[in-house]
């Protein structure tokens, strides 16, 4: 089979399912990570709220580069193949029209779309029509925790008329622990992907690769290293999600 992840960011995938690419590309599968929200920041000044993020990250207007070489390091870990779109993150982008910053506040980045952001969609939707082979396994994140690049990717995604899997955003999944039984009541349907212990390894280092970003949920390595320990413990693997009628 060909696998392809939508990871919204440079470090998603591997959070989310790193383990399961890990165990796919044992297995003889083709499996590629595609990372929208890849690209350069425009040229000028950051925003405080951007600069603010690349001080935690040790990093300066570099950042997105510093981040692509963590990427490449781990997909590399993984054995996935990998490709980076030349979106901007959120934290850069710009309105269309005002030229001033969309999201500039932590508070922004989980609330909805802004409004310029619609023929953004459209884009993004063009341009995976045009790589996406038919036949392709499609796996997007369910965008839990909203943020807005999340809900991006989740939107051109399901604007393909691919049947789609979903994956839960990790961490993010964890802070409202009946979200996912609320989703099984309303009619959606799982399917569990075993994940060894020796690919419960190659997923906790492939989340270590993404260095510079340990710091936005964890404390350090060893406390990212047991919260997905203790995740994978919950199902022994990961779980992909499919819409009610698929």
């Amino acid at each position: 089979m060909s696998w392809v992840y939508l990871s919204p960011h440079f470090d998603d995938v591997a959070l989310s399912c790193g383990g399961l690419v890990w165990e796919q590309v044992r297995a003889g599968e083709s499996v590629s990570i595609l990372t929208i929200c890849a690209g350069k920041p425009p040229p000028g000044t950051l925003s405080p709220f951007a600069q603010s993020l690349h001080a935690r990250w040790q990093a300066d207007q570099k950042a997105p580069a510093r981040r692509k070489s963590e990427d490449i390091k781990s997909c590399h870990i993984l054995g996935a193949g990998y490709r980076h779109f030349t979106i901007p993150d959120c934290i850069y982008r710009r309105h269309p029209a005002t030229h001033e910053y969309m999201y500039a506040s932590e508070e922004s980045l989980n609330g909805p779309l802004h409004p310029g952001e619609a023929s953004l969609i459209q884009h993004l939707r063009r341009q995976l029509r045009r790589l996406l082979a038919p036949g392709t396994s499609l796996v997007c994140p369910l965008a839990l925790g909203n943020h807005v690049d999340h809900q991006l990717t989740r939107l051109a995604a399901e604007g393909l008329g691919y049947e789609l899997r979903y994956y839960a955003d990790f961490p993010y999944v964890l802070r409202d622990g009946t979200l996912l039984e609320r989703m099984e009541q309303a009619g959606w349907t799982w399917q569990t992907f075993p994940v060894s212990a020796t690919g419960l390894q190659a997923w906790q280092a492939s989340i270590a690769a993404h260095a510079s970003q340990i710091s936005t949920f964890w404390a350090g390595k060893p406390e990212m290293e047991q919260a997905v320990k203790d995740y994978w413990l919950q199902y022994g693997g990961i779980r992909l999600w499919m819409k009610p009628g698929g």
